[in-house]
């Protein structure tokens, strides 16, 4: 057996897909009857994407896969682990993996680990790490492991609507990347609790308590981070980690106000943890945020709105430069559940001309809860088929593609959902949603039968014209 393990495993290259239609923020508060700017500056959100009943997780995952193997000119011969993250469940029993696996039988190769994994939006970081570690091992074969992670997020009629989304995000995952995860070094903080879950197999929308999954979500940022600090100054012993360290930070986005005061607390858990609420303290936020020596951290703290509005004003600069390019997606798109943090570093690499001897910090939430700290460092690489970060924001051209799409009205989107809603779970179904806004070369539903079995079809004959026939 080779003894030569391999070096600097990560992403070697990501694309996504996202529907061609989407309804803008804007338009969405005058048809909802909200005042001006509750959706565009309370939620930080421009528009959103959906799709109507000719779309589910398995044809978006199809054509996210596809995509990026065509844009790379992968051989299909060269996947041996493929794993899905998602909390769109389609079916109990079968995974989306295995739907996947037709892009691959076709081209012989049925050799290929992985099935899918889920919790909330940290399936895709579950994914992720399970094939980094498979890359790690003894059982690494030489090939390459594809994630694939991403959701259609839907909320019924209501204040939760507006931070709905779509998207799928592809990864392949493999050794001399152009962003390399660093090894060693993670915070992790998983509990039991309520905020958010879908018991209904009947139903798409979840169970929410709005209040309950904030404050989870910023319990578990605190830890996290605490947690990959010590991991950091365990691996660094001549160094203090801190957000000085930090060139970039990407956040699971429910929506982007949330993710700019969540990075604002990330500077108050500095002060915090470095002893800065101390009377010896020099640190350099103290006067700004020794009036909250008293809270701390704890859940006094949590929408805090002074305390807020102190960490917004403290870190403006540091938000436009390490979080605003990374934004774009999910600004765009919306919240793409176990997509969204990848999505967030699609944008960043689409934004940032190089990366290279840069950290990347990334904050993955899934409720329920599982969350985590991790980071990647660009950089350079002799690698001819994946040379660079900004080759794959090339590769991806996410911001012309966004240009491209379909606005639809929002009366016509609430119809849209509405068709989702009433036929999810049908037996013998058509979907009543129209073709036309399906791009040529992809995927569709085309029809559930009498035994709940799905059958696809690409949106152009000459291809192929159905799958499971």
């Amino acid at each position: 057996m080779n003894n030569d393990r391999p070096q600097n495993i990560g992403i070697l290259a990501m694309d996504i897909y996202f529907p061609e239609t989407y309804v803008a923020q804007t338009e969405l508060e005058s048809f909802d009857g909200v005042s001006a700017g509750k959706y565009t500056i309370g939620l930080g959100q421009t528009n959103m994407a959906f799709c109507g009943d000719r779309e589910d997780i398995v044809s978006m995952s199809m054509n996210s896969v596809q995509s990026l193997m065509k844009k790379y000119n992968i051989p299909y011969s060269m996947i041996g682990r493929l794993e899905v993250g998602t909390e769109t469940i389609i079916d109990k029993s079968k995974s989306i993996k295995t739907h996947l696996m037709t892009l691959f039988q076709e081209h012989g190769n049925t050799s290929i680990e992985g099935v899918d994994t889920y919790n909330a939006c940290y399936g895709g970081t579950n994914a992720l790490f399970n094939s980094v570690q498979w890359i790690e091992s003894s059982y690494w074969d030489g090939r390459f492991a594809m994630v694939v992670t991403g959701d259609i997020a839907v909320y019924a009629k209501g204040p939760a609507r507006p931070t709905g989304g779509a998207g799928v995000v592809a990864m392949l995952i493999g050794p001399n990347a152009p962003l390399v995860m660093e090894p060693g070094i993670r915070g992790v903080h998983m509990e039991n609790v309520y905020d958010f879950y879908k018991p209904d197999g009947k139903s798409e929308y979840p169970y929410v308590d709005g209040k309950l999954s904030i404050d989870c979500y910023l319990r578990a940022l605190d830890r996290c981070y605490a947690n990959y600090k010590a991991a950091f100054e365990r691996l660094n012993q001549d160094q203090n980690f801190s957000m000085d360290l930090v060139d970039y930070c990407v956040m699971h986005s429910p929506y982007g106000r949330l993710v700019q005061k969540s990075f604002g607390r990330l500077f108050y858990n500095d002060y915090i943890l470095s002893g800065g609420n101390s009377d010896e303290s020099s640190h350099k936020y103290k006067d700004h945020f020794q009036e909250f020596n008293q809270i701390g951290l704890g859940k006094e703290s949590y929408g805090n709105a002074k305390l807020d509005q102190v960490g917004l004003k403290v870190t403006d600069e540091h938000y436009k430069n390490k979080v605003i390019p990374s934004m774009t997606l999910s600004k765009e798109l919306g919240n793409c559940y176990a997509g969204s943090v990848y999505g967030g570093i699609l944008s960043l690499l689409s934004n940032v001309n190089s990366l290279v001897g840069k950290r990347v910090l990334v904050f993955s939430y899934g409720s329920g809860l599982a969350a985590t700290f991790f980071s990647f460092k660009g950089v350079s690489t002799n690698n001819p088929m994946f040379p660079s970060t900004e080759n794959i924001g090339k590769q991806s051209n996410i911001n012309q593609r966004l240009t491209n799409r379909i606005k639809i009205s929002p009366p016509e989107f609430t119809t849209l959902l509405s068709y989702r809603e009433e036929n999810c779970s049908k037996l013998s179904y058509t979907p009543m949603d129209s073709t036309l806004n399906i791009a040529i070369g992809n995927y569709y539903l085309e029809r559930v039968d009498d035994k709940l079995i799905r059958h696809y079809k690409i949106k152009d004959d000459t291809i192929k014209s159905s799958l499971y026939e």
